[in-house]
């Protein structure tokens, strides 16, 4: 929603995965040079221009993810520039779709990207304390080698 916790969260883990597989593959060059964008934004502006929140960067930093990115909203042109968008829960989802101008943006759950044992909904962690901040993490890691192998398999395609 603010874009300060799960979604900058999630920037955060899928760079660094990127970069792993980029330095473990001979697709390095190519994934590079195609311009993947990796961005995250909120459905509201409430935190617009701040960092990620200092919980959610501890939490990240103890496995090794650099949270840097700063918040912002989720304009227009988001729809035109990104192939996938990815909701944290769905009311994001719901609101990022009534939001699309687009058909070119596909619009999906971070969950279609996990498992069953995984709930629908990446948890707000927000107001809650260290554990919740861990398991967004803990979701997150999950989630990510399924969105890459999705976006390459789209790719060669």
């Amino acid at each position: 929603m603010g874009n300060i916790c799960r979604s900058p969260t999630a920037e955060g883990v899928f760079r660094k995965l990127l970069e792993k597989f980029n330095q473990e593959t001979d697709k390095a060059a190519s994934l590079t040079e195609l311009g993947w964008l990796i961005d995250s934004a909120g459905t509201i502006g409430y935190h617009e221009g701040s960092p990620a929140d200092h919980r959610m960067k501890t939490s990240a930093a103890k496995r090794g993810y650099h949270l840097d990115s700063i918040s912002r909203k989720v304009v227009m042109d988001d729809f035109l520039k990104f192939d996938l968008i990815i909701a944290m829960d769905r009311d994001n989802l719901t609101d990022l779709k009534s939001m699309a101008n687009s058909e070119r943006a596909e619009i999906r759950l971070l969950s279609d990207f996990l498992g069953d044992d995984w709930p629908t909904d990446v948890p707000d962690p927000y107001y809650g304390g260290a554990d919740g901040f861990n398991y967004v993490v803990d979701m997150i890691e999950s989630a990510c080698p399924a969105i890459l192998k999705r976006l390459i398999d789209s790719t060669e395609n």
